[in-house]
């Protein structure tokens, strides 16, 4: 099977191709663009592949036990955990493309509900895993694209979250590892910020209280002032200080703009205020 044949030649197929495609080979296709959604190949993992699998997902042309079986794969180690933990490898395309993969399934899974039960539950009491444990937090690769590891991660959490499944109490880890991702060692530069707010968004819509999310924002600055205190000003610090008043503008813009939160929104402000200058 020529697979980036066979997906160029879907860009052109009407609906009636693509079922008949489906009824014929369905099994072995999904089966081998799963297999090559880590591909460098920047063109097929990105512009067929993952374009691909969306469509398929949102115009409902697979099974439901096909998305099923698509599911259950995908959050295992051979995908979404695939050596979690390398920095600068090609492993993250996998890691990172599997996140948005699962994104597309958990989205319509939240108006189909086709997911059986016990596998959604697996999966949501480890759903803060993919950003607590990604270490990879490039964005954009010479010659092989996107890798944005923490945005999708962060497009699966928003996605987890408006999950009907998902309970409140699963919000503190999630919590928890947007935490983590101010404290990677990088300063993001590819709006990396923007798409963790969404996740934060999408509590605040799910009835998270205001104050389990003041609680939070004062425990990201605390972490930045214990920092200071016992390790003093070195780059670590900078790069993580950068990142957290990065994210907390853009909340607080977000907040003030939708009016919904004035007493987070007056924390997240006065905090801001504190640590915007040095000393």
């Amino acid at each position: 099977m020529d697979l980036k044949q066979i997906l160029i030649d879907w860009t052109s197929m009407s609906t009636l191709e693509r079922k008949t495609l489906i009824a014929e080979k369905g099994d072995q296709l999904v089966s081998n663009m799963l297999q090559e959604i880590g591909s460098v190949d920047a063109e097929l993992r990105d512009q067929l592949i993952y374009r691909t699998f969306m469509e398929m997902i949102g115009d409902q042309l697979l099974s439901l036990e096909q998305m099923q079986l698509l599911f259950e794969e995908t959050v295992t180690e051979k995908y979404l955990f695939f050596h979690t933990g390398d920095e600068q490898t090609d492993t993250v395309f996998t890691r990172s493309f599997s996140a948005l993969l699962l994104t597309g399934i958990l989205t319509v899974d939240a108006e189909l509900r086709f997911l059986p039960e016990k596998m959604l539950v697996t999966y949501l009491e480890r759903s803060d895993q993919f950003l607590q444990k990604e270490r990879d937090v490039r964005g954009f690769v010479d010659g092989k694209g996107w890798a944005h590891s923490v945005a999708h991660g962060a497009d699966l959490a928003a996605a987890t979250v408006r999950h009907p499944a998902f309970e409140l109490r699963m919000a503190p880890p999630i919590l928890q590892a947007i935490k983590a991702c101010l404290w990677k060692d990088v300063v993001y530069v590819d709006d990396e910020e923007e798409r963790l707010i969404e996740v934060i968004e999408a509590m605040m819509k799910k009835g998270v209280s205001d104050d389990v999310l003041i609680e939070w924002v004062e425990q990201v600055f605390d972490k930045l002032d214990h920092y200071l205190n016992s390790r003093g000003y070195d780059p670590s610090y900078f790069k993580a200080r950068t990142c957290t008043l990065h994210f907390m503008k853009t909340l607080y813009f977000a907040l003030k703009i939708k009016k919904s939160m004035p007493k987070l929104e007056g924390v997240v402000y006065m905090q801001v205020a504190k640590h915007f200058k040095l000393g």
